[in-house]
């Protein structure tokens, strides 16, 4: 019942050279004298950042399934100084784990100066229990980023007081999803210009989160069909501070899963957002908003429920964008070894078309098990390109296969407008590594306008990786802030032009794996010198469309609901 290594891989690699895991590893080391360039990214190692903070499983022979599971990331500014922070999740005590010295979770303020200092003690946020992952949202409207921390057990919220601190508003609030949650999605639902929140659950606790061990007495991190699924959490923002569960007036509770990543899109362009859902080992879920409070799963008639040879797969991490331009967004979802990764095309009649393959994705992906993702524009020629964070959830399967193994690379695809072609060789000495990866969160935490990367990694510390080459073409960096909408701006449309260059892109709820990315959009380029326009379409309530000329490049700016003026 664990998972294994399929032993057909020996031939595979016979004949193919497409993986990033198969090329030469090299030391990490920063670029020297006389190279001709720094890589794509760069990591950014803890005697520079000042970030030592270690992420710690509390792995044990009994293997329990939540030591492999986290932990996630986040990029957010938490103090509203312009500058991205960072957040990180660890475990701690939970029924199966009791650490032999007190855990925490780890804020990290930015000083401006590519470093960065713990602030997490006197913040208010270092957790309490077996942290999973981490949402980041302004659920109240008052313009400063709330934390929400999923757990085994039980989930915290830490609303923002604007000054440098936090304060737990859990159970005033209603939200602490007892279970196991795991990545959690802030988006407006229902249009009222508030953030509700999706909680994904991932199986029913209560008993042993282990599974049956060898003849020998080998407990391993196993596939969970011997667990039963749990439907998860629906909660809706009353404006006051407090939540409902409407998870069973919302058709979310009529679904049985075992749900590890989601991202809120709006797959039908009609201006209600959807909630794509990740599961394991049971098919994968496609709720679409009928804007009456009311979900239809709709995963098997949409073709997103399955993988191509009919069955259900081991869905991990999630994204949504409009990846080939044509204003209607796609799907994203990564799977363990041999299942395959999905690019799901949207065919404009709720039903999508898996195109990893002939993009490029497909059987580069084949034998890697995949978490934390997300599509981004690294080099900001205006197309959305793709990273992917790797690692087998099994740590004891080195032991049975040479041809499978616990940590993996990551991998970069860029795309060139047509297909997604595999960039990891090229992208630095960090990607010529193995890790055991699983949240992963984008942002600019030096604005230069090159997204950078962090991700989080099981039992070990996390990377901070440094993007070389963004800032090489021309971007603006667009912070949305709603008024009459949700003063995040999830749901909003933009598109922009630049002489021949038109873009697409949709500011997303969630999507990854346990993480939460840099609320900002940066808008690629390339070698162009002028933005024409920048237009949005603001979520409802109000719907508004306004249109900004007359913009900067090569730097952030603001842009406000309602006033026609950028800043």
């Amino acid at each position: 019942m664990r998972w294994r290594p399929r032993p057909t891989r020996r031939q595979f690699l016979k004949n193919s050279t497409c993986l990033a895991g198969l090329y030469p590893l090299r030391s990490l080391a920063l670029p020297v004298s006389g190279t001709s360039a720094p890589p794509i990214f760069q990591q950014v190692p803890p005697s520079i950042s000042g970030i030592r903070w270690v992420h710690t499983a509390g792995k044990s022979p009994q293997k329990h399934l939540p030591e492999t599971s986290g932990a996630g990331c986040a990029f957010l500014d938490y103090d509203n100084d312009g500058w991205m922070d960072i957040y990180l999740v660890n475990s701690g005590k939970a029924d199966f784990y009791t650490p032999p010295k007190p855990l925490r979770n780890a804020l990290y303020k930015n000083n401006r100066d590519g470093t960065f200092t713990d602030v997490t003690e006197k913040a208010g946020v270092a957790g309490g229990g077996y942290g999973m992952g981490v949402a980041v949202g302004d659920y109240n409207n008052d313009g400063m980023p709330d934390i929400y921390v999923t757990q085994v057990g039980r989930s915290i919220l830490y609303r923002n007081n604007g000054d440098g601190t936090f304060t737990d508003v859990t159970e005033k609030a209603g939200v602490a999803a007892p279970g196991w949650a795991t990545s959690a999605v802030w988006f407006d639902y229902d249009n009222d210009g508030r953030l509700d929140l999706f909680v994904c659950n991932f199986v029913q606790t209560g008993g042993p989160l282990t599974c049956i061990a060898d003849e020998d007495g080998t407990h391993h991190y196993c596939i969970p069909r011997i667990f039963k699924p749990t439907p998860s959490w629906l909660f809706h923002n009353n404006g006051d501070g407090t939540f409902t569960d409407v998870s069973k007036e919302s058709g979310i509770a009529a679904h049985l899963g075992k749900a590890w990543g989601a991202v809120a899109t709006d797959i039908n362009n009609d201006g209600r957002m959807d909630l794509f859902v990740a599961n394991d080992t049971v098919p994968d879920f496609l709720f679409v908003n009928d804007g009456k409070g009311h979900f239809q799963e709709t995963g098997f008639a949409a073709n997103v429920a399955y993988g191509q040879e009919g069955n259900a797969r081991s869905g991990m991490g999630v994204d949504s964008a409009d990846v080939n331009q044509d204003g209607w967004m796609d799907l994203f979802v990564a799977n363990l070894d041999v299942e395959i990764f999905s690019l799901y095309q949207n065919n404009r009649d709720g039903t999508f078309e898996d195109i990893s393959i002939p993009a490029g994705i497909g059987m580069d992906t084949k034998w890697m098990s995949g978490w934390g993702l997300k599509f981004f524009d690294y080099d900001n020629d205006g197309n959305l390109d793709l990273i992917l964070g790797n690692g087998f959830p099994d740590d004891l399967v080195d032991r049975e296969s040479h041809y499978v193994t616990y940590e993996e690379p990551l991998m970069l695809f860029h795309n060139d407008g047509k297909v997604f072609q595999n960039v990891s060789r090229e992208s630095g000495p960090v990607f010529q590594q193995r890790f055991a990866t699983r949240g992963l969160a984008v942002g600019d935490f030096n604005n230069d306008g090159a997204v950078d990367v962090l991700v989080a990694v099981n039992d070990a510390a996390p990377l901070l990786l440094k993007n070389n080459v963004g800032a090489k073409n021309h971007w603006l960096g667009v912070r949305l802030v709603g008024r009459k909408c949700n003063a995040d701006a999830i749901g909003a449309r933009i598109r922009y032009q630049a002489q021949d260059l038109t873009r697409s892109r949709m500011k997303t709820g969630g999507g990854s794996f346990l993480s939460s990315h840099d609320p900002r959009l940066v808008l690629g380029i390339g070698a162009r010198t002028k933005i024409d326009w920048v237009e949005i379409v603001w979520p409802q309530p109000s719907g508004a469309v306004e249109r900004f000329t007359n913009l900067p490049i090569d730097r952030y700016v603001t842009l406000v609901e309602g006033t026609g003026k950028w800043t």
